[in-house]
């Protein structure tokens, strides 16, 4: 995409992976997998983040930069949700498959 002039940059919590596999722009952040933007229902936190994140597609100075945003998840990690409440749809769809698949150790 890069190549035919359309910029990119990703959220992530893991971005020096990202940098590594040649991700131009990364923004990190330090919130739990599947809730790069913030928490349910926090529109306004949700919206900031995504601010910031699109910010670097204006003003990112040098391939590979990594931007860690100014962002805290509001619990320790020990109070934190990790899960959801509820199987998400495509694992739900899946599940017989999933479950016959050789476990590695």
């Amino acid at each position: 995409m890069e190549e035919n002039e359309i910029a990119t940059v990703v959220l992530t919590p893991m971005p020096e992976f990202h940098n590594a596999v040649g991700i131009p722009r990364s923004a990190a952040i330090e919130y739990p997998f599947g809730r790069m933007t913030g928490q349910t229902h926090d529109i306004a936190g949700q919206r900031e983040v995504l601010l910031k994140t699109l910010s670097m597609l204006e003003d990112a100075e040098n391939p590979g930069e990594i931007r860690h945003l100014p962002f805290k998840w509001p619990e320790s990690p020990k109070e934190a949700k990790w899960q959801p409440g509820e199987i998400s749809p495509i694992i739900k769809e899946n599940l017989d498959l999933i479950k016959k698949l050789p476990r590695t150790n």
